[in-house]
């Protein structure tokens, strides 16, 4: 059948060439062309004129053969229409057909859309109804062969699967006091899908299989030249948004408003960030990756289609997962939640690069300033939880006293928590200058009035933002644990509390990268205080105890000769005030073996030493004496030895005891 908008469009040219070539045979014998060029140029838009064809109208004979071809491919179309089978199931001979009727009337409906019909040429325009009709049928089926395509041929991978998954720390995050009391807890973070310089490409798996694309992008072909692309696009998106749920719930992320969040026990909501952490990085470096490339392969040849149905595709995920990470951000500020809030940061920070390209120019922008948004609330979040935990460490108190003047729980938290955080001091540092000015970010208080007028602090502005909150932590905590050894009623004990937590401090900061942060200066300064504390715990428990091995007073005034009565009241008194020190001192503990074995042999070379000089001086004048070993009761060497019972937290008693 001839095409019958050719036929017209032929047969209109051939008169435009005449007209043409007698225009140009005029110039010929013109004498002056220059001057009639304009007139010819006139004359041939006249000549135009003239030559144009009559408005097209289709007679009989072609309507006879448009029809004809109607019938044949609504045959087509309608004997799938009934037919409970899907068209590509079957095999790619009857798909190829049934694409071969669809391009058919598509060019019918396109042909007649195209003439200038009259307006009471009725046959003329029921045709091109009917071709509509067909056209619309026609797409109907290919949109849901196209849906069922999907639907059939989609893939999973669960995660154990996926080769690149990194290792998962089987460490659980508990974040009470009592988690960070263990000395050896190590703060470990989930580092999936973290190699700095990553290929995007290295993470892309096929989410339908492969060998359907092409059909998919047949189908896609077919229903964008028929200007059904919006049916088309509207029919992946649905398709793949089901999909991409599913992916999410694969990895673990509920669908939660952001109030049933904040309802959450922290128990429940430290499991559920946990999975935010990792699933977010699969799901954008993994699935979204990969859901480009498929919108790349079946729409990129369609101008904007291919960006468009991505995005359409994956925004209600990507804003399930953003929901999630805003309603950690406005939930409390509780400093058990820092460490998986910074993770879920500093995971979204990574992202960032990946999600600017995924959702690259003005369609996906409404994602892109979503999650830039997100992660700067989170960052502000984070602040909030760095300013409560200093309050929380301020406003922590006690009613009793310490057992046995050892290591307070507090002291544990607080310096396991900030030791925690130099896994994240780049990123720390980065948060604090962001969220807030610097006078607004740390509030004078009394503790940080005693930093800046310590001349060894002088440089204290100059270092990090987290330098000085960490700096200004570990000061408050120093006056929190002031405060507690007020409840202490011995001071030695007193003395005793604060140098074994002091020594704790210094012992955490130097064994860590808490040594640069805080630096010298601070070891320094914290080091003359636990000295000075051991000190004078040395002078309340044993100054006593060594007055009665001083020579004054012990000749009689009279005689200048040695009171036996004074002496013996001496040595009594030593005994009884050594063996009350060694009751009680038994009983204090401290755990660090070295400062332990430090203390005993200090404490030993001021008194075993005194003892042995006053012994050796004055044993003698009781020698004879009845009962003398009623008063010389302990050798220098009983001493010692009774000394390496000190300190080890468990209750004893001279009373009655043999000589060793």
């Amino acid at each position: 059948m001839a095409d019958f908008k050719t036929v017209g469009s032929l047969e209109r040219g051939e008169q435009v060439i005449a007209a043409a070539q007698q225009i140009v045979k005029a110039l010929g014998t013109s004498k002056n062309p220059t001057e009639d060029m304009i007139k010819f140029l006139s004359d041939f838009d006249a000549q135009l004129s003239k030559s144009r064809m009559p408005e097209f109208v289709v007679n009989k004979a072609d309507r006879n053969q448009v029809e004809e071809r109607l019938d044949i491919v609504q045959d087509k179309i309608m004997s799938w229409d009934s037919d409970q089978s899907m068209i590509w199931d079957c095999s790619q001979e009857e798909a190829s057909d049934y694409l071969q009727a669809v391009d058919d009337v598509q060019k019918l409906t396109e042909n007649l859309g195209g003439l200038s019909l009259e307006e009471d040429n009725q046959v003329e325009n029921e045709l091109l109804h009917r071709a509509h009709n067909i056209l619309q049928m026609a797409m109907a089926r290919l949109e849901e062969e196209f849906s069922h395509i999907l639907v059939k041929n989609k893939q999973f991978l669960e995660p154990e699967q996926l080769s690149f998954r990194s290792f998962e720390d089987d460490f659980v995050y508990d974040d009470s006091i009592s988690s960070f009391e263990a000395d050896s807890v190590e703060c470990t973070q989930e580092r999936l899908l973290r190699d700095g310089g990553h290929n995007s490409e290295e993470y892309i798996v096929d989410l339908v299989d492969p060998s359907s694309v092409p059909d998919l992008k047949c189908i896609a072909e077919a229903m964008f030249f028929s200007h059904y692309d919006r049916e088309c696009c509207q029919a992946y998106s649905s398709i793949r948004k089901d999909a991409l749920d599913e992916c999410l719930f694969i990895l673990e992320v509920e669908k939660m408003s952001i109030e049933e969040v904040l309802k959450m026990d922290w128990s429940d909501l430290n499991q559920k960030i946990k999975k935010w952490n990792r699933a977010i990085k699969i799901f954008v470096r993994v699935y979204l990756s990969s859901e480009k490339r498929l919108c790349d392969q079946i729409f990129k040849d369609f101008g904007s289609a291919s960006r468009i149905c991505f995005i359409e595709t994956s925004k209600g995920s990507m804003m399930q997962l953003m929901n999630f990470a805003e309603a950690i951000a406005i939930g409390p500020c509780s400093p058990e939640k820092l460490f998986r809030v910074l993770d879920m940061y500093e995971g979204l920070a990574d992202l960032l690069p990946d999600i600017d390209a995924l959702f690259m120019e003005e369609a996906g922008c409404c994602v892109r300033s979503e999650c830039h948004e997100v992660l700067k609330r989170v960052g502000n979040s984070i602040s909030c939880i760095f300013v409560e935990f200093e309050n929380a460490v301020r406003k922590n108190t006690s009613s009793n006293p310490y057992a046995g003047g050892g290591i307070h729980p507090l002291t544990k938290y607080v310096m396991n928590y900030i030791r925690a955080l130099m896994d994240y001091s780049e990123i720390l540092n980065l948060i604090l200058e962001d969220s807030c000015e610097e006078e607004q970010m740390l509030p004078l208080s009394n503790s940080n009035q005693i930093i800046e007028e310590d001349e060894e602090w002088r440089s204290f502005r100059s270092v990090t933002l987290m330098a000085r909150r960490l700096g200004s932590i570990t000061s408050t905590l120093e006056s929190n644990l002031d405060c507690k050894s007020k409840l202490y009623k011995d001071s030695s004990l007193q003395h005793f509390f604060l140098m074994n937590n002091i020594y704790y401090m210094v012992q955490k900061v130097r064994s860590s990268e808490l040594g640069t942060l805080l630096g010298d200066d601070w070891i320094r300064k914290h080091n003359r205080t636990f000295q000075q504390q051991a000190l004078s715990y040395e002078r309340a428990s044993w100054n006593f105890v060594l007055s009665f091995l001083k020579d004054e007073g012990i000749c009689s005034p009279v005689s200048s000769s040695v009171s036996r009565t004074v002496l013996k009241e001496r040595f009594k008194s030593f005994n009884l005030a050594f063996e009350e020190i060694y009751k009680t001192q038994t009983a204090w503990l401290i755990a660090d073996l070295q400062l332990r074995d430090d203390l005993r042999i200090s404490v030993s070379l001021k008194v075993v030493q005194a003892y042995r000089t006053f012994l050796g001086r004055y044993a003698g004048q009781l020698e004879g004496s009845r009962n003398s070993d009623k008063y010389i009761k302990y050798s220098a060497e009983d001493l010692e030895n009774y000394l390496l019972d000190f300190f080890e937290g468990s209750l004893r008693s001279l009373n009655n005891q043999r000589r060793r």
